[in-house]
C-alpha cells in the first residue's frame, strides 16, 4: 500500500522504550489528560481518549491511574495543562522527522528538541516543511501465525485498507475513520494483538547511508527518550545494525 510505513520503522527499539514502564505511562497519561480536556471524559464518545485509554490498558496501566487523569483533563481534578506541540525536521542521511510532543512548558521542549538536532549538524525546519510527507493511518499489528484466510476475512470486511505480512506479523493498515471498527472485530474475533495505534505514515522512503546510520538511532533514542515526546514519525529505512 502506498505510503505503508514499514513495521520494522515503527518499532525500533520499542522493546527497550516500553521496558521503562514509568516513562511509558508517564506519555500515555499527558495523552489520556489532554484527550479529556478537549473531547470530554465520554470515553465511548471520545475516540482520542478511546484510543488513549486503550494502550494504558494494554500497558497493564492500573484503571485508578487513567482514570484519575481523565477527571484531571475533564477539569473534576486539579493538574497540570499540557499544550500539544509539531516538531518538523531533516535529520542524519536526509531523513525527514515529524514529532508530536506534549508539554507543560514550550521553552523548554523546543530548545531540548532543537539542540538534538544540532548535535548531528541539523536544525528544526519551519512549519510544513516535512508534514506534507505524512498521512494520518490506522495501525493494528496481530501475531503472524494467525491464518491470512482469517486476517483477511474480519479485517476488510470491517473496513481495513489493506493486510500486509511482515516481519512475521500482519499489519492491518485503516483510514483513520474506520480504525476503531476495524480494532473492535479484530479483539471481538479474540486475534492476538500486539499493537495497535494511529500513525503519521510516510508517503516516500529515504535510505539512511551506512555512515549515518549511527547519527539517526541515536536521534532518535534521544527524541523517545524525552518525556514531552510523545511520537516519533520519520521516513528513514535501514538495516538493523549487528549485535
Amino acid at each position: 500500500m502506498s505510503g505503508h510505513s514499514k513495521w520494522s520503522t515503527i518499532k525500533h527499539k520499542k522493546g527497550a522504550a516500553d521496558a521503562k514502564r514509568g516513562k511509558l505511562w508517564t506519555k500515555l497519561l499527558k495523552e489520556i489528560s489532554v484527550a479529556a480536556r478537549l473531547g470530554g471524559s465520554d470515553i465511548e464518545a471520545n475516540p482520542r481518549l478511546r484510543l488513549a485509554v486503550d494502550q494504558a490498558k494494554a500497558a497493564n496501566m492500573p484503571k485508578d491511574n487513567y482514570e484519575r487523569a481523565i477527571k484531571k483533563g475533564a477539569g473534576e481534578l486539579d493538574g497540570i495543562s499540557y499544550e500539544e506541540i509539531v516538531y518538523e525536521a531533516y535529520g542524519p542521511g536526509g531523513v525527514a522527522f515529524l514529532i508530536e510532543g506534549l508539554t507543560d512548558n514550550k521553552n523548554r521542549t523546543t530548545p531540548e528538541v532543537r539542540s538534538y538536532f544540532a548535535k548531528f549538524g541539523n536544525e528544526l525546519g519551519a512549519q510544513g516543511s516535512v508534514a506534507y510527507l505524512f498521512s494520518k493511518q490506522g495501525q493494528i499489528v496481530i501475531e503472524g501465525h494467525i491464518p491470512e484466510e482469517k486476517v483477511m476475512e474480519i479485517a476488510l470486511e470491517a473496513g481495513a485498507d489493506d493486510v500486509i505480512l511482515e516481519d512475521e506479523v500482519w499489519i492491518i493498515a485503516t483510514a483513520p475513520d474506520s480504525y476503531i471498527a476495524v480494532k473492535e472485530a479484530v479483539d471481538k474475533a479474540k486475534m492476538p494483538l500486539i499493537e495497535s495505534k494511529i500513525i503519521m505514515a510516510p508517503s516516500t522512503e529515504t535510505q539512511v547511508p551506512e555512515d549515518k546510520l549511527k547519527s539517526f538511532l541515536k536521534l532518535v533514542e534521544m527524541l523517545e527518550d524525552n518525556d514531552d515526546i510523545q511520537n516519533v514519525w520519520h521516513n528513514g529505512q535501514y538495516a538493523e545494525p549487528a549485535d
